[in-house]
C-alpha cells in the first residue's frame, strides 16, 4: 500500500475509505486501488470542526444526556463533515468522483455496548448525506450486522490485516493504536484472532486536554515529565474488563476520565505522573494480552496515531523482549491510513457480496456481509 500517483486500476477499481476513530482527531481518507492487491493511491487526514469534536466527546461519555433531536442533528452534521472530507480527498488527489466505485464510511462511534441485554454499536455520520453530496455509492453501518449475529461488531480490521499482512514464515500480530487499542493475531497457520485490549490514546488525549489544553501529547512530552505511579497502575489494571477472554471490544464510553477519576482514589499525583502512568497502562495491557493469546509471535507491527508516540512504542518494546516492535511502515504500509484503507476494502467486499467479518474474532454466529449500500 505505498503511496503512488493515480493510475486506473486494472482489476477491482478504486474505492475511498473514511473513518473518524475514537480519538476524534480528524477524518482519515484513503483512496485505494484494487488491482487486484490493495494499493494506497492517496491518504490524508482532514480536521473536524472544533465545535463538532467537542460535541462528539461530550455525547460519547457514558453519563451524557442528549435528546433525540441532538443525536439526529449530530448524525447529519457528521455526515456533512464526512462528505466534505471525501470531496476534498478527491480534489487533492486529482481524481473524479466518477472514477470511484464506492465509499466505505465507518462514521464516528458514539456508543458501543455489544454485551448488554440489547446489544448495539452506534456510529454517526449519515451515509445518505455522503452519497447525495458526492454522487458516489456509499457503504456504511458495518458493525451492526455482526452485533445482530451475536458478535462484538469489533474489531473489523483483522480480515483486512490478514489479507495484506499475513506471513507464512512467522507468527505476527498487528496493533492498531487509536483511542482504543486492538490486536490482530496472525499465526502462520490457523485461525486469525483479534480483540480490543483497552485504552490506547483516548485516556492520554483526554488527560492532556484537561491539564495542558492540547488535543494530544505530542512526542510524549507531557508523559516524559512524569514518573509512573505503580500504585495507580495497579488500580487501573485491576479493572475486570481486562481479564475478560476474547471476543471482546470496548469504547471511549467505558474508558473515559470518569473511569480514571474513580481509580485515582483521592491520591494526589502530579498531572504528568498520571500521564506517564496512562501511557504505561496502554503498553501493559497490550503486552499482557499478546503474550496470553499469541506467545509465539515474533513481530508486532503497529499502526494508528499511537505509532507516533515514541514513549508508548518504547514501552511496548520494553514489555515485549525478544519481539520486533515496529511501525507498519517497515513493511511499506503507511500506518496512518491502514484503517481507512480497511474500510475501502470492506466496501469492496460488501459490493461483491462477500462477508467482511471473522467469527473467530468477533464471536458472531457466522460470516456476514456487512454494511448497508446507499446508491450514489
Amino acid at each position: 500500500m505505498p503511496a503512488a500517483p493515480f493510475q486506473p486500476a486494472v482489476d477491482g477499481g478504486l474505492f475511498l475509505g473514511l473513518i473518524s476513530g475514537t480519538s476524534v482527531d480528524g477524518i482519515d481518507a484513503a483512496l485505494v486501488a484494487f488491482d487486484p492487491a490493495p494499493r494506497l493511491v492517496f491518504g490524508r487526514t482532514y480536521p473536524l470542526e472544533p465545535t463538532l469534536v467537542q460535541e462528539v466527546l461530550q455525547r460519547s461519555q457514558a453519563d451524557a444526556n442528549a435528546s433525540l433531536d441532538d443525536i439526529a442533528r449530530l448524525d447529519t452534521r457528521l455526515g456533512q463533515a464526512f462528505a466534505r472530507a471525501a470531496l476534498a480527498a478527491l480534489a487533492d488527489a486529482g481524481v473524479a468522483a466518477s472514477q470511484v466505485l464506492a465509499i466505505g464510511s465507518h462514521g464516528q462511534t458514539l456508543r458501543h455496548d455489544p454485551r448488554g441485554p440489547a446489544p448495539f454499536s452506534q456510529q454517526l455520520g449519515d451515509p445518505n448525506v455522503i452519497a447525495e453530496a458526492t454522487g458516489i455509492t456509499t457503504v456504511a453501518d458495518f458493525r451492526r450486522r455482526d452485533v445482530a449475529a451475536g458478535g462484538q461488531g469489533a474489531p473489523l480490521m483483522p480480515a483486512f490485516h490478514a489479507a495484506v499482512m499475513h506471513s507464512p514464515d512467522e507468527d505476527r500480530a498487528i496493533l492498531n493504536l487509536g483511542g482504543i487499542a486492538n490486536l490482530t493475531l496472525l499465526p502462520r497457520q490457523g485461525d486469525v484472532g483479534g480483540f480490543d485490549t483497552g485504552p490506547a490514546n483516548g485516556l492520554m488525549d483526554a488527560w492532556c486536554l484537561r491539564h495542558r489544553g492540547l488535543p494530544y501529547d505530542r512526542d510524549a512530552a507531557f508523559a516524559r515529565e512524569g514518573r509512573i505511579s505503580e500504585a495507580l497502575l495497579a488500580r487501573l489494571l485491576a479493572e475486570p474488563w481486562f481479564a475478560l477472554p476474547p471476543p471482546k471490544s470496548t469504547g471511549r464510553d467505558q474508558f473515559q476520565l470518569a473511569w480514571l477519576q474513580a481509580r485515582l482514589d483521592g491520591e494526589t499525583l502530579a498531572p504528568a505522573d498520571v500521564q506517564a502512568t496512562l501511557c504505561e497502562l496502554s503498553a501493559a495491557t497490550v503486552a499482557d494480552a499478546l503474550r496470553a493469546t499469541l506467545p509465539g509471535a515474533r513481530r508486532l507491527l503497529v499502526c494508528g496515531g499511537g505509532v507516533h508516540n515514541p514513549l508508548l512504542m518504547a514501552r511496548l518494546a520494553h514489555r515485549l523482549p525478544g519481539m520486533a516492535v515496529s511501525s507498519t511502515a517497515a513493511i511499506g504500509l503507511d500506518p496512518d491510513f491502514i484503517e481507512a484503507a480497511g474500510f475501502a476494502w470492506l466496501a469492496r467486499e460488501t459490493l461483491a457480496g462477500r462477508p467482511g467479518n471473522l467469527p473467530s474474532v468477533t464471536g458472531a454466529r457466522g460470516p456476514r456481509v456487512l454494511g448497508a449500500i446507499h446508491r450514489g
